[in-house]
């Protein structure tokens, strides 16, 4: 029992070391496919979603927009980060013309590991 105990003990860490970096990876990945996304959006409508009509843009065309011809993003998951919130997206963007990007696991501007922000502008 005590052998078991220290095999957990050893090998718990390391084990949420690699879902956290999992995490991360994944919304590395998200952003940029959710960048494609709005680059082909912006090539049928003429310009990003506004920030009113934000990344719902990608699923449901917007009101008064007759070019659109998505979905260009088919499944609303796609919207939300690995820790379970929306990824934040402003247009104008203040790095660009659109800011996509997370705060990570905490929720929270900076951090480190798992927590860092991951951002489309880097």
């Amino acid at each position: 029992m005590a052998v078991l105990a220290l095999l957990i003990g050893i090998a718990a860490p390391q084990a949420l070391k690699y879902l956290g970096r999992a995490k991360t990876d994944a919304a590395r990945v998200q952003i940029d496919a959710l960048a494609t996304n709005l680059d082909l959006f912006r090539l049928d409508v003429g310009r990003y979603p506004a920030q009113a009509e934000g990344l719902q843009a990608l699923i449901s065309p917007p009101q008064g927009v007759d070019l659109w011809a998505g979905p260009y993003v088919t499944k609303p998951r796609s919207l939300i980060d690995p820790w379970g919130r929306n990824y934040v997206y402003r247009s104008p963007g203040q790095h660009g013309e659109y800011d996509l990007f997370t705060l990570g696991s905490d929720g929270a501007e900076g951090g480190d590991g798992e927590a860092t922000d991951i951002k489309s502008w880097e």
